[in-house]
């Protein structure tokens, strides 16, 4: 291989979801003291040269950034490994301390996981922090999205086949209304809402999103504005379609690490469960297998691993 497409292959190993560590063993690993000074003199989008001391210097930032990408295969296989409770449970404790823009997960542990998967969660949650969950969201989160929160994350759904019709279009009107008057009433400071989305069954839930989007023209949570309660209607009744956003948005080169981080929450929790038809989503979404896209944008041991757990999801 020509010098100048080892530079090539080493600076993209750089690049990406995690790094290329086969690269930069074979390539990197073996050159000399000027192919090096080369490969910094070439690439200033990680080095900055020192015109006054005669040398190129890391850029500090790409360095922190490079520590993440170091490690996004550890935290992958660490993650894989956790019983499913631990996981969510942790998962929970990590969103609770990077603050609202984290709340998301929680939102997602609540909705996307069975009663007795949440249950596990938060027996689990005991045993790692002697706190409950419940207590913790309650006592870290002030705002108006508390209420909401507290009781998806309380919530044991009955999981049976059984949904009354008429019910759910009786709800699905409560919900067209509150939304229609959430100029007067914000939909967080509606207890009905809370209590629909928090208590019902997730096949009550999504008849009621049908008998919505017969009444309004619209799907439910496109017409929702606050973005947790949003969420959690994704969340609820279209799954697929929410993480098949996550990982989109995910996938993109120039997201912070926090939402780079959830491509390999999405593909660790959803790969024994749903993968096969967020897959079938992403693709009807995008235009392009969720395999080729993590292919193109993730890179060595990460995107293997990675990879893994998509094909054997289905």
């Amino acid at each position: 291989m020509a010098f100048n497409q080892e530079l090539e292959a080493v600076t993209q190993a750089f690049s990406g979801h995690g790094v290329d560590e086969k690269s930069l063993v074979t390539l990197l690993g073996k050159w000399d003291p000027l192919e090096r000074e080369s490969f910094r003199k070439k690439t200033p989008h990680l080095f900055s040269e020192d015109h006054e001391r005669h040398f190129q210097r890391w850029d500090d930032q790409y360095v922190c950034l490079l520590k993440h990408e170091f490690v996004r295969f550890k935290n992958a296989v660490v993650l894989w490994s956790m019983h499913p409770w631990e996981r969510d449970a942790r998962l929970v404790k990590e969103a609770l301390k990077k603050g609202p823009n984290a709340y998301g997960v929680l939102i997602e542990v609540s909705c996307t996981r069975s009663s007795e998967e949440l249950l596990g969660a938060r027996k689990a949650y005991h045993s790692l922090f002697d706190h409950s969950i419940e207590e913790d969201v309650a006592s870290h989160i002030h705002g108006i999205e508390r209420k909401l929160l507290v009781a998806l994350l309380s919530a044991y759904r009955y999981e049976g086949t059984k949904v009354k019709d008429d019910t759910a279009k009786s709800e699905a009107k409560i919900l067209s209304n509150a939304i229609k008057n959430a100029h007067k009433k914000p939909i967080s400071e509606d207890d009905e809402v809370t209590r629909i989305l928090a208590t019902r069954s997730k096949l009550h839930l999504q008849a009621v999103y049908k008998h919505y989007k017969e009444i309004s023209g619209k799907n439910l949570d496109e017409d929702l504005d606050d973005l947790r309660f949003k969420e959690a209607v994704q969340c609820l009744c279209t799954p697929q379609t929410y993480f098949s956003k996550v990982l989109n948005a995910a996938l993109r080169i120039d997201v912070d690490k926090n939402t780079k981080k959830s491509l390999t929450r999405a593909v660790v929790t959803r790969a024994d469960i749903d993968m096969k038809d967020i897959k079938a989503e992403f693709h009807n979404l995008y235009g392009v297998s969720l395999p080729q896209k993590v292919e193109e944008v993730a890179r060595g041991s990460y995107k293997d691993f990675l990879l893994n757990l998509i094909v054997r999801g289905g």
